[in-house]
């Protein structure tokens, strides 16, 4: 019976390069196919698993053992896609030359990732990966930071930190210390690397045009979030001038503790604002009140009751703030912080309810819509 070699492209990269129907089989069809491949990129690793690929079926030919050498190439960019054509294409070799067992070549570890679909169709005799020798002199280093510097993205991402952090460093050894400048010029590679590996240049650059579409679409939740956003800069403000009425002698952990509990009260008048708008579209547009719209407003002002609990617990401790008076009862800071956490807790549990009465959407559709926003992302 027949021996299948097998080259596996997970990629996709032999199919899009030689826009030939996959399969491909026979010795024949797989050497033009190497040289169209080849023509095309012949920097590519898949060339040489076709060519490895031949060379184990001569092999099995020249010790008398009937084989077939073909090759699978993905068509689809999604994993599961790619994946799913792969084993349709397997099926049709099996049908057409009923093969005995398989021998698997590679290029990559992503090619081994086909291997269980390969193992459910036919038996596997062997895996060849493909590795391909590289020259490790300068020259090699030399071609290798040409292509390198020839990719305008990855010049973007590394290159232009680099050089901004380099033309910083003289000026910030001029003005401040040793420790300082290097200390400055780390903060701001780590802030690029994060704002490129978190891809917040994408927020910001969709950022526009998602302000534009609110715009035109007339959305109530525009002009929420611009007063959230002056209620929280009078927040900010207001928590400074708490801070430095300390005195210059308070703590900095104090200071910092004062402005949260002077600024929380804004902050969370701000959130539920911006939340109160979305909460508005959704009721103009007449879909249906989702449940987080409903219970963002009441998570805001419970977190908000407990942090500024805790804060005030602080300051009371520190004797800087007088504890509460309720109908003429003066309340320890225990006391202080036990009511606020329980108001936190009441008001959150309110939020549950409304939202179970209110919503029209349940648990288990949050969910749901979460899975497929991650799998679309995927």
């Amino acid at each position: 019976m027949t021996t299948l070699v097998i080259c596996v492209d997970r990629s996709g990269a032999i199919g899009r390069a030689t826009n030939v129907p996959m399969p491909v089989a026979g010795w024949e069809a797989v050497r033009s196919l190497i040289t169209d491949a080849g023509l095309d990129d012949p920097e590519d690793a898949s060339v040489n698993c076709l060519l490895e690929s031949l060379r184990v079926a001569r092999d099995l030919r020249d010790e008398r053992e009937e084989s077939v050498v073909a090759v699978v190439s993905a068509e689809s960019d999604t994993a599961v896609g790619a994946d799913r054509s792969i084993a349709a294409q397997l099926d049709d070799l099996v049908e057409r030359y009923d093969p005995r067992a398989a021998i698997v070549v590679v290029d990559s570890a992503q090619d081994e990732r086909v291997l269980p679909v390969v193992e459910s169709r036919i038996p596997v005799d062997s895996v060849d990966r493909v590795v391909v020798r590289q020259a490790r002199d300068i020259e090699s280093t030399y071609y290798l930071l040409k292509q390198f510097l020839a990719d305008e993205q990855l010049r973007s991402t590394v290159l232009v930190p680099i050089g901004v952090a380099l033309l910083l460093l003289p000026v910030l050894f001029y003005r401040f210390s040793a420790g300082e400048a290097i200390a400055g010029v780390a903060g701001l590679l780590g802030a690029a690397l994060l704002y490129k590996g978190l891809a917040i240049d994408r927020l910001v650059a969709g950022l526009p045009e998602r302000v534009r579409e609110a715009l035109y679409a007339g959305q109530v939740s525009v002009v929420t979030y611009v007063v959230a956003g002056g209620l929280a800069l009078v927040g900010g403000f207001f928590g400074f001038l708490a801070a430095s009425e300390l005195g210059p002698g308070s703590p900095r952990l104090v200071e910092a503790v004062e402005f949260t509990y002077a600024a929380v009260p804004w902050f969370a008048v701000a959130g539920v604002t911006a939340a109160v708008g979305r909460l508005l579209d959704e009721l103009i547009r007449d879909e249906g009140i989702r449940t987080p719209y409903l219970n963002l407003p009441f998570v805001i002002a419970a977190v908000a009751l407990v942090v500024r609990g805790f804060a005030g617990y602080f300051l009371a401790q520190e004797a800087i703030h007088e504890p509460l008076s309720m109908y003429g009862m003066t309340m320890t800071p225990v006391q202080q912080l036990a009511a606020f956490i329980v108001g936190g807790i009441v008001v959150s549990l309110v939020g549950v309810k409304v939202a179970s009465d209110v919503g029209t959407e349940t648990l288990e559709d949050v969910i749901d819509a979460e899975r497929d926003a991650e799998g679309q992302r995927e």
